[in-house]
């Protein structure tokens, strides 16, 4: 099995009167979004148990995941990883200033099980790319190093600058297309912006 991925010409703007320049955009080509319950019936069928008896653990594990990680814990998900919770704040010099409207937002952080990335790295990748006027034009079969995002580390080595923690500014990450699309950076821990 391969990840399928476009590389989609688009014009990038970096700023509001930037004229902007032709690149071609990589984002994954996702399929279709799978419900809960094609998910839980294909557990109940590669573990032997009833899909009501995987319906009542699978809600359940939900249930505590979410109490635990509320609380302030990381929470393992099995074969996964772990998730926590984190936020974005702006930091302030005196501790009178300190209050939760400096809270800018509330994350989900999901730190992937070395299995997991193992996977993914092992996993090819075949880009299909389309010009700007819809045609197809060119495939790619990956010959990359694979390397995985970490965001427990904040120097990954990856082009994303944007990843991992931000102790010191603003997490940009870069520019923006004219198509709405972001081009800003991931990452995990608590990200603090001296700006006011």
């Amino acid at each position: 099995m391969a990840l399928k991925v476009k590389a989609v010409e688009k014009k990038v703007k970096f700023s509001k009167d930037d004229p902007g320049v032709w690149r071609y955009v990589m984002s994954p080509d996702l399929y279709i979004a799978l419900s809960q319950e094609k998910v839980i019936k294909e557990a109940a069928l590669r573990s032997g148990v009833s899909r009501g008896v995987m319906q009542a653990c699978w809600d359940a594990a939900g249930e505590v995941i979410k109490a635990w990680a509320t609380e302030g814990h990381s929470v393992a998900l099995p074969g996964l990883g772990s998730m926590r919770f984190g936020l974005r704040a702006k930091s302030v010099e005196d501790v009178n200033d300190v209050k939760t409207s400096l809270i800018k937002t509330r994350r989900i952080i999901f730190t992937p099980a070395v299995d997991l990335k193992d996977e993914l790295k092992n996993t090819s990748i075949q880009i299909t790319c389309i010009d700007r006027n819809g045609n197809e034009v060119k495939r790619v079969t990956s010959a990359d190093a694979g390397t995985i995002e970490d965001p427990e580390n904040e120097n990954n080595g990856g082009e994303n600058n944007g990843g991992g923690e931000n102790t010191g500014g603003e997490n940009n990450g870069g520019g923006s297309d004219d198509n709405g699309g972001n081009n800003g950076g991931g990452g995990g821990g608590t990200s603090f912006d001296t700006g006011s």
